[in-house]
């Protein structure tokens, strides 16, 4: 068992029992355990109670009306930028900007087509991290093939991992930065192998020029995001991995380095219900505390990364460092993938929901770079519980 976690249980296990309380999804089916939060999170009451009060008194269109629902709905949207800003602790709200999108993905695509081709000039480099997630990849690569047919060449440079941990390998990262190093782009939590990727480190790496994009879509909603300890320039992130509704999420840009962010055509009409339930459930998770969320996620994954270290059947992905109770390597925030040696893992997935436990099994969308076999991939949030962490324990161990 983990040296902290009945610390942890007992300081928090009132608070979190109380909240697992709030998700009706999660109450009405106690004979199944959610573990696949990193790739959508469950909506507690709240946000539902909040689509539910803008559907029915006030939903119209943004922008576009004089009247009292229209006007209501704009400001709804205004209101919404500012609690983005709030809840990333932004110092200067004043000098940044919030741009809404359906997520992550389409958040990383435009700053890449909208953004990027505006501050790379011919001989630039940019960085891009070939075993993140496969959104974190693709755009700058498109952007790269654009500009080439314009004849400005670009250089892409992939971010260095260190081998035994899947984190960024930040020493190689000085080493390859240089002075046309224009863009990094970098996730903050790993969606595989769970680990926080040291982000402040890659500002002493590359300088005080280079634009840093971060892809927030693993830590938004599951740990605290504090950009004014981040001397990043975008975060990008998914609200219905935050407790949002699907279709949601956002582009904060600070506006320090680089032309200001401003997407470009027409804005069409935003998804207005959705930045509803974003408010809402941004509110949630300050009311919850972040801080304590990744408290308990951190404990549940550290439980389960103890057990299966004991048994032979499993391989870890991530860290090796930081598996045993006992470690001072940083835990895993809330996810923990794994492979059996033996069994395939969709069908490990199969079993597994024969008995209660929802996990995804794929190669979970990572870039050529990383794994190319599939796994595993357990996530956590603060609705999960130590019983339903000994409880895949027990079924793991009886298909070793």
């Amino acid at each position: 068992m983990d040296s902290q976690l009945p610390a942890t249980v007992d300081e928090l296990g009132q608070w979190q029992q109380a909240l697992r309380a709030q998700f009706p999804i999660i109450t009405a089916h106690p004979e199944l355990a959610y573990l696949d939060s990193a790739a959508t999170a469950q909506k507690p009451q709240a946000v539902l109670d909040a689509v539910h009060t803008y559907l029915t008194t006030t939903n119209a269109n943004a922008g576009r009306g004089t009247y009292t629902w229209a006007n209501r709905t704009t400001a709804l949207v205004e209101e919404a930028r500012d609690r983005v800003k709030r809840f990333l602790d932004d110092p200067a709200p004043q000098r940044s900007v919030v741009h809404f999108t359906s997520g992550t993905t389409e958040g990383l695509a435009t700053v890449a087509r909208d953004w990027l081709p505006r501050l790379l000039t011919d001989g630039d480099e940019i960085v891009v991290p070939v075993a993140d997630h496969e959104a974190n990849i693709a755009p700058w690569l498109q952007t790269q093939r654009e500009l080439a047919g314009q004849g400005v060449r670009v250089r892409v440079r992939p971010m260095p991992y260190q081998r035994t941990s899947g984190d960024y390998d930040h020493t190689e990262l000085a080493e390859l930065a240089g002075p046309r190093t224009r863009f990094v782009a970098a996730s903050h939590i790993h969606h595989v192998y769970g680990g926080d990727m040291s982000v402040q480190r890659i500002r002493r790496a590359v300088g005080p020029d280079a634009v840093i994009c971060l892809d927030a879509a693993q830590s938004v909603g599951h740990v605290p995001v504090s950009v004014a300890g981040l001397d990043v320039d975008f975060v990008v992130f998914s609200g219905h991995k935050a407790m949002a509704l699907p279709g949601t999420g956002a582009v904060w840009a600070r506006q320090a380095r680089g032309p200001e962010f401003a997407p470009a055509g027409w804005a069409g009409t935003p998804n207005t219900v959705g930045i509803a339930s974003l408010t809402a459930a941004l509110d949630w998770l300050d009311a919850a505390g972040a801080d304590r969320i990744e408290r308990w996620t951190v404990a549940l994954a550290a439980r389960l990364t103890e057990g299966l270290r004991h048994l032979d059947a499993y391989e870890i992905l991530g860290c090796q460092a930081s598996l045993a109770a006992d470690s001072p390597v940083q835990r895993r925030r809330g996810i923990v993938t794994l492979r059996h040696h033996a069994i395939d893992s969709s069908d490990l997935g199969f079993i597994l929901f024969s008995h209660g436990f929802m996990v995804r099994c794929d190669q979970h969308c990572q870039g050529g770079a990383g794994e190319r076999t599939g796994s595993v991939r357990v996530s956590l949030h603060v609705h999960n519980t130590v019983e339903e962490v000994d409880r895949l324990l027990t079924v793991l161990a009886t298909l070793g």
